[in-house]
């Protein structure tokens, strides 16, 4: 069963496919905004490499969030148009799920933070399990202050992984119990997206292409700055409230 896998949560793009045998081919790229301009490309460039005809492919897998909301909707929007014109199911993997599975050796609390822009962060909790993570408590929105405060309740060890926590790691690095990973553990990747959808493809865990739904957990930018538009003075009281609680 080969699988193509599409990641674009954060500010890259990356694109994968691969069966049993593993992963066939990849792509990564830092895409800012241009999600959509370098997706369709990419999805070629993988399947050449590969030498797979997409009329091959059994499964679309794809990052549901949370992260960016432009590029959550140009991956979404991909999956399940090519899945309808393939006629094949769909796995939805999140983000921050793909950020703890690779450090999944780590004997200590593992946690995922993406940047959400905004002075905020999506966070995961993960604990290591046999042969891979599991996730502690549903995924949030949150300041890295809060995070922070978080963490220092928990008084663990813990890793932490992902753009979010690279970008306020003065902020969330509050003690030697604390560490964050490198550069190199700061985006979700495409190849881990196939390795576990794959899995789940194997145990018939997918679900159809409408059913197939992005995680937000916050309203995109273009609707909070019209509702600031709109109500100032009610943005004015929330932002206190924020400044308020970090």
């Amino acid at each position: 069963m080969i699988v193509l896998g599409i990641e674009t949560a954060t500010d890259q793009v990356g694109v994968a496919l691969g069966d049993h045998r593993g992963v066939l081919a990849s792509f990564r790229a830092t895409a800012g905004r241009r999600h959509a301009e370098t997706l369709a490309p990419a999805i070629d460039f993988v399947a050449r490499q590969a030498q797979v005809t997409l009329d091959r492919v059994g499964v679309m897998a794809v990052d549901v969030g949370p992260g960016l909301f432009t590029g959550l909707r140009v991956g979404v929007a991909t999956a399940k148009a090519m899945a309808q014109a393939l006629r094949v199911p769909t796995v939805g993997l999140c983000s921050l799920d793909l950020l703890a599975f690779p450090v999944r050796h780590a004997k200590r609390l593992i946690v995922a933070v993406v940047d959400a822009r905004r002075g905020e962060v999506f966070r995961g909790l993960y604990f290591q399990v046999p042969g891979g993570v599991q996730r502690l408590v549903p995924p949030r929105l949150c300041s890295p202050q809060d995070l922070a405060s978080e963490l220092q309740a928990r008084g663990e060890e813990c890793l932490m992984v992902g753009d979010g926590a690279l970008r306020h790691a003065q902020i969330l690095v509050q003690d030697a119990r604390m560490e964050v990973a490198s550069s190199g553990h700061a985006h979700p990747s495409a190849d881990v997206l196939v390795e576990l959808a794959h899995a789940r493809a194997v145990r018939e865990e997918f679900v159809q292409p409408t059913e197939l739904l992005p995680l937000y957990l916050r309203k995109p930018d273009a609707a909070v700055n019209w509702e600031q538009h709109r109500h100032p003075a009610a943005s004015v009281v929330e932002a206190s409230g924020r400044q308020g609680s970090t």
